[in-house]
């Protein structure tokens, strides 16, 4: 329902546009009753004020007083005449357009409808603001951005000499950089660069062919053959997705996507590119230091689920698997503790289960405890 609350006494004018009114039409004489008469109506949008034009010193008090009180309420200035000076006081006071005393239908009714359009585009912003809100985000809580700031810093100052010393390793052995970054995606899909010590070749992508087998996290059933003219085409320069655990070709991998979007989690066996001192440092997990510097930055934290690459982050983003990202993205985690160390392997499934289990019931004592398993399975006995 729109409303005309017309602030005025000329009753010639008002009489006039209470017969071309197609909604609500009410008159006040000032604009203490019209301010009693707006508050008693829910939607101020659907209101336009109709103000008089009587003394110009006490109207731009007015109607300053009823713009600050209803900053959505569209005004308008009955008049007939208007210098440009008078105008720009006008304006500035809030009066958004003027109207005649004698105006026609056709005016009326434009302003009426000028006020529901306006009414409803208003009221479909706030509903996009409201659903925006309403969607399910991750805050980091205060306890556990303290605790991360001061773990990373106590143990990146404990662990300077590994990290130097480990860095000269990379750089004698093989070219290359010592820091390898890469998109993952972490809590609430937020993209950050990922930062570890490199552990491979940097001609690791040349070795691609013969990989594909290699994936522990694939089934039997979901090994992908590539047809003879698919493999005569990856001879040719093709586009390589990397990640920390393995390398695969565009190509393979959209097939290999076609083929199984249950698996989002992808590592290599026995991985040929891997350095010597890439498998002693993937061993002991030396290689994931560098992203203590992510927890102080506030990309990761001490222990959370495991930011994914982009790739296999999207294959995760239906509501089944939406609550993994509903956590912060760790160091360490629950799966990591959970079969680390040990001859068995956790599937993708698997993984994918508890990383959902811990996001919703993670707390400063899952944390401690996880914590202290990382320390005891450290050492992995399985060659990754």
């Amino acid at each position: 329902m729109q409303y005309l609350v017309y602030v005025g006494v000329n009753n010639e004018t008002i009489n006039h546009y209470s017969k071309l009114s197609d909604g609500v039409f009410c008159a006040t004489p000032n604009s203490a009753k019209a301010s009693n008469l707006i508050d008693s109506i829910k939607s101020k949008d659907d209101i336009a004020v109709l103000f008089e034009r009587q003394n110009i010193q006490k109207d731009l008090l007015d109607i300053a007083y009823l713009r600050k009180k209803y900053p959505s309420v569209y005004m308008v200035l009955v008049t007939s005449e208007l210098t440009k000076e008078e105008s720009l006081k006008y304006l500035k006071a809030g009066i958004n357009n003027t109207i005649i005393p004698q105006a026609q239908k056709e005016s009326i009714t434009d302003l009426y409808k000028y006020i529901l359009i306006r009414s409803e585009s208003k009221s479909k912003g706030r509903y996009k603001k409201e659903k925006k809100q309403s969607v399910n985000s991750f805050r980091l809580p205060l306890w556990k951005r303290v605790f991360d700031i001061i773990f990373s810093l106590v143990a990146l100052l404990f662990l300077s000499p590994l990290l130097l010393v480990t860095a000269c390793a990379i750089a004698v052995e093989s070219k290359g950089k010592i820091i390898y970054k890469s998109k993952r995606v972490g809590s609430n899909y937020q993209v950050f660069d990922f930062l570890k010590f490199r552990s491979m070749y940097s001609d690791a992508d040349k070795k691609l062919k013969e990989l594909n087998e290699l994936n522990q996290y694939q089934s039997e059933q979901d090994t992908i053959e590539l047809l003879p003219d698919q493999a005569q085409e990856d001879t040719v320069e093709d586009i390589i997705l990397v990640s920390d655990d393995f390398v695969i070709s565009e190509q393979e991998y959209l097939v290999q996507k076609t083929v199984e979007k249950k698996n989002s989690f992808v590592k290599l066996e026995h991985d040929p590119r891997i350095t010597k001192v890439g498998r002693f440092i993937r061993k002991y997990s030396i290689d994931e230091l560098p992203q203590l510097i992510n927890i102080l930055k506030g990309d990761m934290s001490i222990v959370g689920n495991r930011p994914l690459p982009l790739y296999e982050a999207e294959l995760l983003t239906s509501d089944e698997y939406i609550d993994r990202f509903m956590a912060p993205s760790g160091l360490t985690g629950l799966w990591q503790v959970e079969k680390r160390g040990e001859s068995g392997k956790l599937s993708a499934e698997e993984r994918k289960q508890l990383d959902i289990i811990y996001a919703k019931n993670f707390c400063f004592w899952l944390d401690v405890k996880i914590i202290l398993k990382t320390f005891t399975a450290f050492i992995q006995k399985e060659d990754v």
